[in-house]
């Protein structure tokens, strides 16, 4: 699930793991039920301290991606299950949107190639998912 950590990426260690659980869910490779690693096992397979764990598997849950089941782990939450509220979920999209645009900006990339790149790598998603062809909210 997790392939690895890069300490020298400038992105924090726990937001790493969120990444990569977030797009191990969204690629299918962990379905909804799947048992996560223990705070523990993950600590030690990537060799990072256990807070460091504890804080990602603490932000996905806030984040309604997994869940935690006393005394059996944390597991993959079925997708629409987001405590976030709309405008919420929104306003963190937008901030996501706005740093690709401030990239494909610096990258001298049109609105017109940036559109269709979008509109690309949505489809490819959907192949995927085995969602080729519908459209989602």
């Amino acid at each position: 699930m997790i392939a690895h950590v890069n300490f020298k990426s400038g992105v924090p260690v726990y937001l790493q793991i969120v990444q990569q659980v977030k797009a191990a869910a969204a690629s299918g490779s962990l379905r909804t039920g799947d048992a996560l690693p223990s705070v523990r096992v993950l600590a030690e397979e990537l060799r990072i301290n256990r807070n460091t764990a504890a804080r990602a598997y603490a932000e996905l849950e806030a984040e309604g991606v997994i869940e935690t089941r006393q005394g059996a782990g944390c597991f993959l939450k079925a997708n629409g299950t987001s405590p976030l509220r709309k405008a919420v979920r929104s306003e963190r999209l937008a901030e996501e949107l706005d740093a690709v645009i401030i990239q494909a900006h610096h990258l001298q990339i049109s609105d017109t190639e940036l559109t269709a790149l979008l509109a690309e790598r949505l489809e490819a998603f959907r192949e995927r998912q085995g969602l080729n062809g519908s459209s989602r909210p």
